[in-house]
């Protein structure tokens, strides 16, 4: 009861603007901006490296999924029943291995000790179907290519052949081969 008695008596004071002593958009509405300003930039970077490290990482699961796939390829010619191997010198004293599966229509090629290309270049695999060239795909030895599976069927090709080209292949060979094989025979 004494409470609301002196309600009427005390007398209301005036709300106050801001805190004591500072004048409206002083120091602290300046600092309170950049603060503001930088934790934006900070969450836009941090964004920013979270999709990169995402990118990232989807980018390795790809390039892992693909590897496994040529792994289990390379594989099925391997160990094909029907099988067949020819194995000769290359240019430089390298040794080279052909495997061909006529069952899977396809071959891979075995290196070993060969150099790599010079620089800008590639070696570039080619089937020899009757005297004709048809490329097969790439090979980088500095890259770990020392077994590579042919691209494409081997259909009635009877041979492979090895040149060095321009980085990214060639439609046609342009050099002299360094290597040339016969694929065996049943």
């Amino acid at each position: 009861d004494r409470v609301l008695r002196e309600i009427t008596t005390v007398r209301q004071e005036t709300p106050s603007h801001g805190r004591p002593g500072r004048a409206a958009g002083g120091r602290t509405g300046r600092w309170s901006a950049y603060a503001l300003a930088a934790c934006l930039a900070a969450a836009a970077a941090f964004g920013g490296v979270a999709v990169w490290q995402n990118q990232v990482a989807e980018n390795a699961r790809q390039e892992a999924d693909r590897a496994q796939r040529q792994n289990e390829q390379l594989a099925q010619v391997l160990s094909a029943p029907d099988a067949r191997t020819s194995s000769g010198e290359l240019t430089g004293g390298a040794r080279g291995t052909v495997v061909v599966s006529q069952q899977q229509n396809r071959a891979v090629f075995l290196a070993s000790g060969m150099a790599p290309p010079p620089s800008g270049k590639v070696y570039q695999i080619w089937f020899n179907d009757e005297g004709t060239m048809r490329s097969a795909g790439l090979m980088d030895p500095k890259a770990g290519d020392d077994a590579v599976l042919l691209d494409g069927p081997v259909d009635r090709a009877t041979g492979m052949g090895i040149t060095v080209e321009p980085a990214g292949g060639s439609a046609e060979p342009t050099s002299d081969p360094v290597a040339l094989m016969d694929f065996p025979t049943v």
